[in-house]
């Protein structure tokens, strides 16, 4: 039987888990976006040996690199180290990192859609799975894995865009201009995302988030219409999973009351957006997770502190909340600050204090 579909007595559950589900903990669990990576030292030694490609595509580094965060700091959870591209790869989309994903033959066509390939993960991606499995048998237990896939709409802008963009106009635009290929392709990436996220579970994942990076670049009639549906398309394709489902959706704050309606359990906030105002949009059936804006990790110890107590009194002393950034750690970090960070969130709320 595969580990996420057992069944687990909730007391034995580790503090992450437990907050995805919005049961009591012992402090309230923390670990940040994009925690393996580039402001680790020893992560950018392994750089030097390997390409992010290759890092990405090799179980034995992809392991490697996830673990080395755990090693240095009490976080209450792990995240697999890869990226949200890496399952278009699989679905025949050629593309590089220079540094960002860079695709060569942008969609512009209906037949570039249907010549996208249905994801096989154990055919096409069999290195992710192999690297939660070498992961899962490394990690405390206490420390979950969570698995993650791109949102389709995200996943879209790249496609369409070809490249990085601050506004991808050429995919906003394409969603008007071509509704039913955008609609096509949409539900392609949906498909493929559900089949990648059952896989990561299948191998050992103990939890899924979907990153939405760039949803907040659509308007609340706009989301509504292209891209919630693939998102509830997941979600339902998901939904006998025994594991929670996270969902974080980058500048989403004017979406709030459209997120309210998915049926996962976390939503995960950037620090443009007050925790205890997204709480009341959300309602009590959901956990947060968030929201220091990672420029803060660049402030003296004390400001930090002030800043740490800040979030967590915006997230009030309820259940279901779980410390994070509001977006990824940016590489010219401090690692004494991230220590500051786990350290100080765990002391302020540890139930034993």
């Amino acid at each position: 039987m595969p580990q996420t579909q057992s069944k687990i007595d909730q007391r034995d559950l580790p503090p992450f888990l437990a907050a995805c589900r919005g049961l009591p903990v012992p402090h309230t669990p923390v670990w940040i976006m994009r925690q393996a990576g580039r402001y680790l030292p020893e992560y950018r030694k392994v750089r030097e040996k390997a390409d992010f490609v290759t890092l990405t595509r090799t179980p034995e580094l992809a392991a490697e690199v996830t673990l080395q965060p755990l090693r240095r700091f009490d976080f209450d959870a792990s995240i697999i180290f890869s990226d949200i591209m890496t399952p278009l790869q699989g679905m025949g989309v050629a593309l590089d990192f220079k540094p960002g994903p860079v695709v060569d033959e942008p969609i512009r066509t209906r037949k570039q859609v249907d010549a996208l390939r249905p994801l096989l993960p154990d055919q096409d991606v069999p290195f992710v799975m192999e690297s939660i499995r070498m992961v899962r048998s490394e990690l405390p237990s206490k420390v979950p894995l969570i698995g993650f896939a791109g949102s389709p709409f995200t996943l879209f802008c790249y496609l369409v865009a070809g490249k990085p963009s601050k506004e991808f106009s050429e995919p906003r635009s394409f969603l008007h201009a071509e509704p039913a290929i955008s609609a096509l392709l949409l539900d392609r990436l949906a498909d493929a995302m559900v089949v990648y996220l059952r896989a990561q579970a299948d191998a050992g994942a103990q939890a899924l988030m979907l990153f939405e990076s760039w949803g907040g670049l659509l308007g609340p009639q706009d989301y509504a219409t292209y891209g919630m549906p693939p998102v509830r398309r997941i979600i339902e394709g998901l939904s006998d999973l025994d594991v929670p489902l996270i969902y974080f959706a980058n500048q989403g704050g004017a979406n709030l009351r459209l997120i309210s309606d998915l049926k996962v359990d976390v939503v995960g906030l950037d620090w443009r957006v007050p925790i205890e105002d997204a709480r009341r949009i959300l309602g009590a059936g959901k956990a947060v997770q968030g929201n220091l804006d990672p420029a803060v990790l660049f402030a003296p110890k004390d400001t930090l502190c002030r800043r740490i107590d800040d979030v967590l009194a915006d997230a009030g002393s309820g259940p279901g909340h779980i410390f994070n950034l509001g977006h990824g750690i940016w590489p010219e970090t401090d690692p004494d600050a991230v220590a500051r960070l786990v350290d100080h969130v765990h002391e302020r709320t540890s139930d034993s204090k």
